[in-house]
Order: structure tokens, then sequence, then C-alpha cells
């Protein structure tokens, strides 16, 4: 079996830069064991596996360890290369169906949009576990589906945290997201994301914790539309729209290389 496979950095315009996910093209469903480890082989935070359907394509996305219900980024990846590979053509919108229902995405002017599920936080209190593994007292916690999302004291508090990874991985959610509003010009708000209980300590760019944190700080903000910059090592750009149940995010892709699985 040759499947050709590739390697995207979504949420950014350079190579090396943004959350890089793999892409692979089947033509038929697989089995979950054998694409559970080809995630495990990418070693990437997620690998997209797609395949043309009735209505569209369906989409699965695994990380390292296990199969996830959404994913931003690799979806993103997931359209950057259909449209780039001329497996439709650029004005042709994509419909894929995933775990969490269709997503829709489009490209216009150079810039890819994906329509996904907003994730509204409901405030709570934050865990023990999570205040001592972030080493601060935070100004807001909330929990959506991602997560917990905590609000810190200043952007150079996002930057510069060093999470006890440990001690996140005892807190039974699929992530934690940490933001702050932005004192960077360009941008509205700052955040990073963690996932070790997914395999991923750091997320680079992540598509679904922005259906969260967009909904906070659209609320907060009293904004339509925001801005925000990833602080991982890698560093990416979201822009996010929130109309109603839906969060439009929107960047750019860039591929990397391209391959063919022989497996």
């Amino acid at each position: 079996m040759n499947l050709d496979i590739y390697h995207v950095d979504a949420f950014t315009d350079k190579p090396f830069s943004g959350n890089p996910a793999a892409v692979c093209i089947m033509t038929s469903p697989a089995d979950e064991e054998w694409m559970q480890g080809v995630a495990a082989e990418m070693n990437l935070s997620e690998t997209a596996f797609l395949y043309k359907e009735e209505g569209g394509f369906r989409l699965r996305w695994f990380t390292p360890t296990t199969e996830v219900k959404l994913c931003g980024h690799a979806t993103l990846a997931s359209a950057h290369v259909l449209w780039e590979m001329g497996y439709l053509s650029p004005n042709e919108i994509v419909v894929f169906h995933t775990l969490s229902g269709d997503l829709t995405a489009r490209k216009d002017s150079g810039l890819l949009s994906i329509d996904l599920p907003a994730d509204p936080p409901a405030e709570t209190d934050a865990p023990k576990a999570l205040v001592d593994a972030f080493g601060f007292e935070p100004l807001y916690c909330g929990k959506g589906v991602f997560g917990y999302i905590v609000e810190a004291p200043s952007e150079d508090a996002v930057r510069e945290m060093r999470p006890d990874f440990p001690l996140l991985r005892t807190i039974p959610v699929t992530g934690m997201m940490v933001t702050s509003v932005a004192s960077s010009p360009g941008y509205d708000y700052i955040a990073r994301a963690f996932a070790p209980g997914s395999g991923i300590d750091e997320d680079p760019v992540t598509g679904a914790a922005h259906c969260c944190m967009g909904v906070y700080w659209t609320k907060k903000l009293g904004r339509p539309e925001l801005t925000a910059y990833q602080a991982s090592p890698r560093g990416g750009i979201v822009n996010v729209r929130i109309e109603g149940e839906r969060a439009f995010l929107t960047g750019t892709a860039v591929t990397v290389f391209k391959g063919q699985l022989y497996v």
C-alpha cells in the first residue's frame, strides 16, 4: 500500500513555525490500530487521515497516543493539502465529516478559514493542582469541552511560565489553556495550550483551544473579531471570529515535505 502523506505547518506562513501536522490521503477507510500506529510513527501533535466520501471527506485525527474528537490545526492543514495538491479547485468549499459533526473550510485571497464548534467555558474554581502546576493564581478559571482555561495576570506571565507537566498529567481533562490580554501590538490576546493527558506537553498552536478562548475574549473585550498569538516556542497566529455556536478560525499553512507510506 502506497499512500501520500504530507507534513504541513499550520497557522503560519513560514516553515518550522506554527503547528505541524501530518496529513494522510487515503482511498478508503483504514483500521484504527494502523492509523494510531502511523500517528505514533509521525510523532506530531496530530496526524489527520482523510478519504473521499459522499458530500465531502471523512476526517479523523490521532495524537501519538489516542484519537481526538476535534483538531483545528490538522483540519486547516488537511484543507491546505486538498487545495494545494489539486484534489480540489481553490474555489471549492471543503466539507469534512468528523466526530464533531460536519466542518467546512474555505480559501479566500490566500487565507484559509475553518468553521468549528464554539466551546463556551463555564466559570469554575481552579483545581489546586492546576494552580500549583502553573505557578500563579488565575484571574479567572473556566472549563469547556477542551478543558480548563485560566486567565493569567499578564502577557509576561503567559510567555515565561514553566508548567509542572507531571502535575498537569494528574488532572483528568483533555487540555489546559493559559491566556492573557495582549500587551504586544497587533494582538488581542496571548495564549498557550497544554495537553499532557493526550501525549502532548505543549501544543504549538491549538485551533480547538481558540474555539474556547475566542468565546471568552470576544465576550470580555467586546470585539467581533480577534487576533491571537500562541506563544509556544514555535509560535503562531490565529484570527478568531465567534458567530453564535460556531468559531471561525483563519490562518495560513505551509507544506514542508511530501512522502509515501509503504505499510
